[in-house]
């Protein structure tokens, strides 16, 4: 089909738009950014003719791709510390497609420009295709893989997992509150023009040196969709800043879309790449230098700088120090110990770091071993069932933190945690910009303006808290992590499934009850707080306690 009989056949379909003239449409999600300017063109036209065909060859490619891996025997070749980790990735990932997909009719109504809505519907349906492949990866592994425990309950049982409530709240954010806001700024113009590079390309590379091909090819399909998602998020994004009224929403909204990502993404990709792969090799890429050359360089100094020609503040301090916590704060190194020393309460398993993990480490990261190496040598002497309790109940200079009320990511870099008393509640936070999210951009009026369409962040959103006071053997059976023995533990700190070196719900019921960080808090009178909050900023890195005065 050429280019220009495809231009010719997008405006015809703009002649079957309409507004109905009979009655008063009622919106459902509303948004409090104004269009009144706004020039109304797509940048990539894109028609189903020429969609579906293209679709088609790529699911093609797919799926021949998986029944390639089943002959070629690639489930005896492929690292099991990598698949492991996928039974966390592959069962949140579908739901920040599908909240995608959810995400396109909330700009329908809010976004005056029929050619858009074209682009907008494709994206749709986009997004409901990659959380289909993306569930029959899952389906594949399930099926193949050694240990399939996990990934058969994970659809279910994720959104209230020690770590999976994550990225719940991630993939809620894309359908919730302005419309504008979660649908545009944070899902095209945030998450999807910038955070895909590291999660839909330098994953999938990691993927590969472990021996797993089939992600590669899922997410590379998945990856070729998002240049027209981005053209979406950007032909919105020109048409907000054409009224100067919207100038001072599109500022705070890239501030909380941009950092709340940060936090999400950050941790759960780069957790994977460092500490899910056996590939060890010097000249390998860490995640540092991957967020550096795909984020920094490629999204913020190409894509977002040059928005300050048209009048907008780029949040410049948030990117500086993103790339402070993941450098200097050892932020990626933080999330993936915080994962391991709550194994017991995930459904896969985390192998612990060897010799060779610690050196890579080392080069990577100069400093890493005298901060983090003697943390996990302990969780390689604590991983087989010994008299002693898991890692969690262990004395091993570490300090449960605190969760994030705004991104869900517990306050690991101790320094940065900041608390604040919210709608009658005291909250911790991970940093500053946490807190200014929840207590000033998430709220019915911001700097003097009526933003009533804006959400806010409310509900049992620790995950602490849910269980608090409860023995964590029934922590786990309440959330179905255990195998169909109906006492081992799904998860294990460990790849040996060896039974007598697996954790049961018999040596759970030992340990003292799980206490919600939140509860305590709230329960402390003011001095107590005052103190709890300056002995917490003084501890770490890696969880460690502050030391004696």
């Amino acid at each position: 089909m050429s280019r220009q009989s495809v231009a010719r056949a997008h405006q015809k379909i703009q002649e079957l738009s309409w507004e109905p003239a009979y009655h008063q449409p009622v919106s459902q999600y509303g948004t409090d950014y104004t269009f009144r300017k706004a020039q109304k063109k797509d940048p990539l036209k894109q028609v189903l003719r020429s969609y579906f065909p293209m679709q088609e060859e790529k699911d093609h490619r797919v799926y021949g791709a998986e029944d390639g891996a089943i002959r070629g025997n690639m489930f005896r070749q492929v690292q099991e510390r990598w698949l492991e980790w996928q039974k966390l990735f592959l069962s949140i990932i579908p739901l920040p497609e599908i909240s995608a997909a959810r995400a396109m009719p909330l700009l329908f109504r809010n976004v005056p420009n029929p050619e858009l809505h074209n682009g907008q519907a494709i994206q749709m349906i986009d997004e409901v295709r990659h959380s289909t492949i993306q569930q029959n990866l899952k389906r594949l592994y399930m099926q193949n893989y050694i240990d399939p425990a996990g990934f058969n309950s994970s659809l279910r049982n994720f959104q209230n997992d020690y770590c999976g409530t994550i990225g719940r709240q991630f993939a809620e954010g894309f359908i919730t509150g302005d419309a504008i806001t979660a649908a545009s700024i944070y899902l095209t113009i945030v998450a999807e023009t910038a955070f895909t590079n590291t999660l839909f390309v330098a994953m999938p590379a990691e993927a590969a040196a472990n021996g797993d091909y089939l992600l590669p090819t899922v997410f590379h399909s998945v990856q070729s969709d998002e240049s027209r998602h981005i053209s979406n998020g950007y032909a919105t994004l020109l048409m907000a800043l054409a009224d100067e009224e919207n100038h001072q929403l599109l500022e705070r909204d890239l501030r909380y879309a941009w950092w709340n990502n940060h936090r999400v993404v950050d941790a759960a990709i780069g957790t994977f790449i460092e500490y899910g792969t056996k590939d060890r090799r010097k000249d390998r890429e860490s995640y540092a230098e991957m967020w550096r050359r795909w984020i920094y360089d490629d999204y913020y100094r190409s894509y977002l700088v040059p928005l300050e020609k048209y009048g907008l503040v780029i949040p410049h301090d948030l990117i500086e120090e993103a790339w402070n916590q993941i450098w200097n704060k050892g932020y990626v190194h933080e999330v993936a110990q915080f994962f391991a020393t709550g194994w017991l309460a995930n459904y896969w398993r985390i192998d612990p770091m060897t010799d060779k993990d610690f050196e890579w480490f080392e080069f990577k990261y100069p400093g890493w071993y005298n901060r983090y190496g003697k943390w996990w040598e302990e969780y390689n002497r604590l991983s087989r069932p010994n008299g002693h309790h898991p890692i969690v109940a262990e004395d091993v200079n570490y300090q449960y933190p605190h969760r994030c009320w705004t991104c869900m990511v517990p306050c690991l870099v101790r320094e940065d945690m900041v608390m604040a008393e919210v709608d009658g509640q005291w909250r911790t936070y991970c940093h500053e910009e946490c807190r200014w999210t929840d207590a000033e951009a998430f709220r019915p009026v911001y700097q003097g303006r009526q933003t009533p369409n804006m959400g806010q962040l409310i509900g049992n959103r620790e995950w602490e808290t849910l269980y608090h006071g409860w023995n964590w053997a029934d922590v786990v059976s309440d959330m179905g992590f255990v195998r169909d023995d109906g006492n081992t533990l799904v998860a294990q700190p460990h790849l040996d499934l060896d039974p007598k070196k697996m954790w049961t719900l018999d040596h759970l019921r030992r340990m003292g009850p799980l206490q919600s960080p939140n509860v305590l808090l709230n329960e402390m009178s003011a001095a107590e707080r005052e103190a709890f909050h300056a002995n917490y900023i003084r501890g770490g890195p890696a969880g460690r306690p502050a030391p004696a005065q």
